[in-house]
């Protein structure tokens, strides 16, 4: 199949990015790609240093997504060895540094869910320690002798914390010039990346043409924010929502962003076509769309994308019966409660059963009515309950748990 147009290339590649670097670049390589019919080769590195992906990593596999379906190659790095040095992009202080066995575990995983968004037989996977691992002393150096320190405290996270007497390790130094030497070892003409990997795409430039390569396009995306609408998405802080989490979690942690994100979600993980995001955005703005409403789709849709039209609907079902119809779940689990008191604190048994983590936190969800047993709001938070009989436990929107009781 004839490859498309330059300027309708060009036209689905610029949505939804903030910068391509440099400007007019790209165009000259499409061109040749089109005159030549030789595909683009499009990089994107992923290091292993957690065991899945989750949507903020969506955001650039569906760009790749985008050069792929217009014939261009993929290239994926899995950063075997950048994942035990730590990307220190955005970072406040030095990452913990992996072992080869968990990086190797945590890899296997991308593995199956890259292709959750790609084509498996369209996408060439690399591993950078093909490279690194084959490198000697004398080899690391010369890479080294590419940057000077000046050029690497230009870096905003560097400064920052050079400024603030933060440590900053040798090895972390390394980080940039690895990710670099991959656009070497692999050849790439683009590479992507979010907004925090600026510095490290176009060091990519410098070192590729320092060996001869001819240097690649940076091309830059969003970076998603998470679920607690203030961090960007990430694991460590625990607001992601997983390409693998169950559809019923998938579902319900959607359900959880703020209003604020909802177009955003729409835009760059969902997907939905350039009308629906005006649609969705025009009806915020004047009031017209429900925001729970507009969730409520766009937790069906990222369900699908990920598990199928019959898990997005059981899922929708499943929510709006436990949440809207205010019913509970059809399965809830029990905690067995071992006590020989007659009756217990009602604070107490939501401290027992993790329903809060303090006492204090207890009684605070208990004055503000976010408390029920078998369906009857309870808040008075010194209330003393029985435990001679079973009951259901349900404290706000997701949590239900059947308390039973144990003698000792």
């Amino acid at each position: 199949m004839a490859p498309l147009p330059l300027e309708r290339q060009l036209e689905i590649i610029r949505s939804g990015t903030v910068e391509i670097l440099p400007d007019g670049e790209l165009e000259k390589k499409l061109a040749r790609s089109i005159s030549t019919n030789r595909p683009l080769r499009i990089k994107q590195g992923f290091d292993p240093t957690a065991p899945d992906i989750h949507l903020g990593h969506t955001v650039g596999l569906r760009k790749l997504k985008q050069f792929q379906e217009l014939g261009h190659q993929i290239v994926l790095i899995v950063g075997d060895y950048t994942g035990m040095v730590g990307d220190p992009s955005g970072r406040s202080s030095t990452r913990p540094q992996l072992t080869e066995e968990e990086v190797r575990r945590n890899a296997e995983t991308y593995q199956t869910q890259f292709f959750k968004v790609l084509d498996r037989a369209k996408t060439e996977v690399r591993s950078n320690g093909e490279w690194f691992s084959r490198m000697t002393f004398a080899e690391i150096m010369h890479l080294a002798g590419r940057m000077t320190l000046a050029r690497m405290l230009e870096r905003d996270d560097f400064e920052k914390r050079y400024r603030s007497g933060e440590p900053i390790s040798i090895h972390e130094m390394f980080y940039p010039l690895m990710q670099a030497y991959d656009s070497v070892a692999i050849k790439a003409d683009v590479e992507i990346g979010g907004t925090d990997q600026k510095f490290n795409l176009l060091t990519g430039r410098q070192i590729q043409a320092d060996y001869g390569v001819e240097p690649q396009v940076a091309l830059t995306l969003p970076i998603l924010v998470g679920t607690d609408g203030a961090l960007r998405m990430s694991k460590s802080t625990g607001n992601y929502i997983g390409v693998d989490d169950p559809p019923d979690e998938m579902f319900g942690k959607t359900m959880s962003i703020p209003d604020a994100l909802i177009v955003s979600y729409y835009e760059l993980v969902a997907d939905a076509p350039v009308a629906r995001v005006s649609e969705v955005k025009e009806g915020l703005l004047n009031g017209a769309s429900n925001p729970r409403d507009l969730k409520l789709d766009l937790a069906e849709t990222l369900v699908r994308m990920y598990h199928g039209p019959t898990a997005a609907g059981a899922a929708r079902d499943a929510f709006t019966r436990q949440f809207s119809e205010r019913k509970p779940p059809e399965e809830i689990e029990a905690f067995r409660l071992r006590t020989n008191a007659p009756s217990l604190r009602l604070a107490e048994i939501l401290c027992a059963a993790s329903a809060a983590d303090s006492l204090s936190e207890a009684k605070r969800k208990i004055a503000q009515g976010g408390v029920r047993i078998d369906d009857a709001a309870r808040t008075d938070p010194q209330e003393q309950v029985s435990t001679t009989q079973p009951f259901v436990l349900n404290v706000g929107k997701r949590f239900y748990k059947r308390i039973e009781f144990v003698r000792e």
